[in-house]
């Protein structure tokens, strides 16, 4: 090769770098452009989507409104802003549920208060949660100081329960941003993030992130949901609000301060004529099937059951029979891991025997736990119980750190002999009741 042909080759190659440093740099500047632009935010404050039943705040907004007021006073002590918690309710004859929610966190209540929104119809309830969302003029009178800007809300919390679950999905896809679901902590953070497709592979700092975490099937392993906009230039887009569903149970609702004080504004709502046909003519609650409240002991099982499913579920429902206890289960059988007949799984392999924070919250006079190790998720929903007593072949169980009486062994080993001292028990119990001065064995 030529002196000349070398120059040449070493010449492109210089012009060839140049060109992908510029480039770099060109790409550099747009998203330092987008983290201005996020600076001066078209996002601001926390929504909290309250439901109403007949006029009563179900349990989970007062819930969900505690939890917005702890992380807002940290968010604005943090960033040195002013960022508010809004409750947003709908119904009829609900005005004077605002109050309320402005004593239990919340800083301003928007409404809307209208004959049709008697009863939930998901479409028109939808639709006016996102005018309500995106409406500046309440901005105005809430965030004076945010109004110029903005266009959406940052944070957006439903409940995690039937009518939640559906209206946090059709909310959020009118607002084109995502959703994480069944969510029981929460976390505002800033983070450093590399992503091929959200920031072309460039590790970028994401303010103001809400971190929501909830645990996996097995309940101890937790999963980190991210809402994060796309940084890249050339497919930048904004994911905002971040938003989420939040189980029933998880967060314990702040004291009633009546010293607290609020704005509340009205919305009136525009209604869609096809949406109104329709029509919900009547409302009938049906009762709790697994009434847990009224039971003073309760048995769950987990997967220790295993060996043998079927027998063992069969014994625990004798023990029940004896004790009058309720039936309960963890998070993973819900998912129906074991092969059992129909009428097993439809009597106890259903959500609504689920303790935990997926599930229902107990606090039993003796709580009684086969075959469940003591995932974070179920503990949280029974660690309130009056005595524990776990069944489980492996001494290390995290349960074991929480129970009263540990027993080791198989569920098929130990609950025979229980169920025959308890027979035994009862049996005595009925001669002494008798008349008969016989005590002990039969």
């Amino acid at each position: 090769m030529s002196l000349n042909q070398i120059n040449e080759n070493m010449n492109k190659t210089v012009d060839q770098t140049a060109a992908l440093t510029k480039k770099k740099e060109k790409d550099n500047a747009e998203i330092d452009g987008i983290n201005k632009m996020n600076q001066i935010s078209k996002y601001r404050n926390l929504y909290v989507i309250v439901e109403q039943v007949d006029g009563k705040i179900i349990p989970v907004g007062l819930e969900m409104l505690s939890e917005a007021r702890r992380l807002i006073d940290d968010f604005n002590k943090k960033y040195s802003l002013n960022e508010k918690v809004i409750a947003v309710i709908l119904g009829n004859g609900i005005k004077d549920l605002c109050k309320e929610l402005i004593y239990r966190g919340a800083d301003a209540v928007i409404f809307a208060d209208d004959p049709k929104l008697q009863y939930h119809i998901n479409k028109v309830y939808t639709k006016i949660i996102v005018q309500i969302a995106t409406n500046t003029k309440y901005i105005e009178k809430i965030s004076p100081e945010y109004s110029k800007e903005f266009k959406r809300p940052r944070y957006m919390f439903f409940a995690a329960d039937s009518t939640g679950r559906h209206l946090s999905s059709t909310v959020l896809a009118e607002l084109e941003s995502g959703l994480a679901s069944d969510i029981n902590k929460l976390v505002i953070e800033d983070i450093d993030f590399r992503h091929e497709h959200k920031t072309k592979g460039q590790m970028l700092k994401f303010e103001k992130t809400l971190m929501m975490y909830r645990p996996d099937f097995s309940g101890f392993l937790w999963t980190t949901i991210l809402c994060l906009d796309n940084k890249n230039p050339e497919i930048k887009r904004d994911y905002h609000p971040q938003a989420c569903s939040i189980i029933p149970g998880v967060f314990e609702p702040l004291e009633k301060d009546e010293s607290r004080t609020g704005i509340i504004e009205e919305h009136i709502p525009e209604f869609d004529t096809k949406d109104l046909e329709i029509r919900v003519l009547s409302r009938n609650v049906l009762k709790e099937t697994i009434d847990f409240g009224s039971h003073k002991t309760i048995i769950s099982f987990g997967r220790g059951i295993k060996e043998s499913p079927e027998e063992n579920i069969k014994l625990i429902e004798k023990l029940a029979k004896l004790l009058n206890a309720e039936i309960g289960i963890s998070l993973p059988i819900s998912k129906k891991p074991f092969k059992l007949s129909d009428k097993m799984n439809s009597l106890y392999i259903t959500p609504e025997r689920v303790i935990g924070t997926s599930g229902q919250k107990v606090e039993p006079t003796i709580y009684i736990a086969l075959g469940i190790s003591g995932a974070t998720q179920h503990l949280a929903g029974m660690k309130n119980s009056g005595f524990i007593i776990a069944v489980n072949p492996d001494e290390n169980a995290p349960i074991r750190d929480e129970c009263d009486v540990f027993i080791k062994g198989r569920i098929e080993d130990v609950l025979p002999i229980m169920i025959e001292e308890l027979e035994r028990e009862n049996m005595t119990q009925t001669k002494e009741e008798g008349g008969s001065a016989v005590v002990g064995t039969v």
